[in-house]
């Protein structure tokens, strides 16, 4: 009976190795590529871009490349994430709610199962934002309106099933009104539509929009967060117009989740670290990136939640046919 269970943790030991030396190896002299599912130029491309030379101080030896995958509302690039060879040398970034909604709303070649959380690294906040000559001063001004003109008002979204997208759906649900959504590729197209007076409301993320913001060019009514986005602490909430609306996107960073666990390790001591540095809290504030940091397992029980909360949102209001 002791030489059978010796010899199952000899032969344990012997399959074992190489993934041990690989890991013990790595990062080695390859760069390490981080899939980006969006156009180059946006949002979470800058952000990570901008990230780069940060992660290469804090693991020592490495190179990283940022690789865009776009299309598809992301799921060309979550699909290359997951599938990508289990090595160390792909990280990919991903947002809520679109990892989720992908998978409730069709049925991908990627599960939530197949990436490990490394953790989280922006939270921004949905918002709706109007032209600066808009006759809504407030959410109340919209409310009544919509009220009155049922499906009048037309909202833009970067797309169905996005965040701005479900924050439209949550303010019809509580408010009792109807809204005519009109998904765009994007956020540029849709602050397009907005100026030229083809939608009345944009529905994008605060941080994404303060250059807009702080030009002009657009107003925001409300910041759905729990509490009043730092950057515009004179724009209110949604709580505060009476309705309980909690609708952002959160960036995260993934591995395939066959990645050894010593490599999934480092990389996530790599991101703390990154997200304590004075020197790229400084660049995010000038760049005015909205950090929020969550470790590895925290941003995993975030996005399992909200998968959990959209599949019941689903059931009830399936938004496609919004």
């Amino acid at each position: 009976m002791a030489a059978s269970r010796r010899a199952v943790l000899i032969a344990g030991v012997a399959l074992a190795g190489p993934a041990i030396a690989g890991a013990q190896a790595w990062p080695g002299e390859r760069p390490i590529q981080i899939i980006v599912p969006f156009p180059p130029g946006g949002g979470t491309d800058v952000n990570i871009r901008a990230m780069v030379p940060h992660f290469e101080r804090h693991l020592r030896g490495a190179r990283f490349v940022v690789m865009n995958r776009p299309g598809a509302g992301a799921e060309i690039g979550y699909t290359a994430m997951a599938q990508a060879a289990p090595d160390g040398h792909t990280i990919g970034t991903v947002i809520t709610p679109s990892l989720q909604t992908i998978t409730i709303e069709r049925q991908p070649r990627y599960t939530l199962d197949d990436f490990a959380f490394l953790g989280s690294v922006v939270e921004d906040p949905s918002a709706f934002q109007v032209a600066p000559d808009s006759p809504f001063r407030t959410v109340a001004d919209l409310v009544a309106f919509a009220r009155a003109n049922p499906g009048a008002v037309s909202v833009g979204t970067a797309g169905i099933g996005s965040d701005d997208h479900l924050l439209m759906i949550g303010l019809e649900r509580a408010a009792g009104i109807r809204l005519n959504h009109i998904p765009f590729a994007g956020q540029a197209p849709t602050v397009t539509a907005l100026l030229g007076g083809h939608i009345q409301v944009a529905s994008m993320n605060m941080g994404e929009s303060m250059s807009l913001i702080r030009s002009g060019r657009v107003r925001p009514l409300a910041s759905a967060g729990a509490e009043r986005f730092p950057m515009t602490p004179d724009v209110p909430t949604f709580r505060e117009a009476g309705y309980a609306l909690d609708t952002r996107v959160v960036r995260s960073l993934v591995v395939p989740a066959a990645t050894p666990q010593p490599i999934r390790e480092r990389l996530a001591d790599m991101l703390a670290a990154t997200m304590r540095d004075r020197a790229w809290i400084s660049e995010a504030e000038r760049l005015e990136i909205p950090l929020r940091y969550l470790n590895a397992e925290d941003t995993r029980a975030l996005v399992y939640r909200e998968a959990e909360a959209l599949r019941r949102l689903w059931a009830e209001q399936p938004w496609r046919d919004q």
